[in-house]
């Protein structure tokens, strides 16, 4: 961690990411070779030099392009924190920013997070050094790449009942519950609220409670907590199972995730 900013350092060969999204945006560099992946409807390629930008909780995957795969540094600010840096750039006209370029072809701001994210792991970077390199490569970010959120249309009422099903699992990441039981919720039949469900946060509702059940998993890695504690506190049926989906989601074991955190 640094200034409470995620991040993460990683190579991957063969590595292939299901569906997940995050609780904060996904900030990478390409080091080596070429990523693809899912976002926004549509598959993008990000070759060595691109910067990788994945919005909020935007449902998304990842894959080699090419052979040898490919090594990427990211980092991962949450929405408050992003929203803090736009409303001080823009003097409160803009708050959260939104990215609409799943590939951001730009060198000088390639550099700087670079930079930002070299700095983090150099023991003779003052904190003051580093805080100073990553708030100038955040600013130059939404500077050049930021924009207002498209705005949305009146939620017809369908999809309000959704929206109901999703912040019941946002709140209670670990209720057992049967499909029939969400759909009543929603009073919606369970098919119907199924597809509403899947086409409105780009996954089916099981699958969307294993990414509430991951992001609350992280939170307590984070805190130091052993996984067999938190595979128990998120509701997953034993570590294994924790495992299983989070290399699936983040390329790296529980344990590799948390030896790899820095203060």
């Amino acid at each position: 961690m640094l200034g409470g900013l995620e991040l993460l350092r990683a190579r991957y060969e063969t590595r292939t990411f299901g569906k997940h999204s995050h609780e904060g945006f996904t900030i990478g560099v390409i080091e080596q070779g070429a990523q693809s992946f899912y976002r926004t409807g549509g598959q993008h390629i990000a070759p060595a030099g691109t910067v990788i930008l994945v919005n909020a909780d935007e449902v998304h995957d990842g894959h080699a392009q090419t052979h040898g795969g490919w090594a990427y540094q990211a980092l991962y600010p949450l929405p408050d924190q992003l929203a803090q840096l736009t409303e001080s750039l823009t003097q409160g006209r803009m708050s959260t920013p939104y990215f609409p370029q799943p590939v951001a072809y730009d060198p000088q701001l390639a550099h700087a997070l670079r930079l930002a994210m070299n700095a983090s792991s150099d023991e003779y970077c003052s904190r003051l050094q580093r805080e100073t390199l990553m708030a100038d490569a955040l600013q130059q970010l939404i500077v050049r790449h930021g924009r207002h959120r498209p705005p949305v249309a009146q939620t017809p009422r369908a999809q309000r009942q959704v929206e109901q099903v999703k912040s019941f699992l946002d709140e209670h990441p670990t209720a057992d519950l049967s499909l029939h039981e969400l759909a009543q919720m929603a009073s919606l039949s369970p098919y119907h609220m199924a597809r509403a469900f899947k086409r409105q946060y780009g996954l089916p509702p099981h699958a969307y409670q294993i990414q509430v059940r991951l992001r609350r998993a992280r939170q307590l890695l984070r805190l130091g907590l052993a996984a067999t504690q938190v595979a128990h506190d998120c509701g997953f049926h034993d570590q294994s199972h924790l495992h299983r989906h989070f290399v699936r989601a983040m390329g790296t074991t529980p344990g590799q995730y948390q030896s790899c955190l820095t203060a």
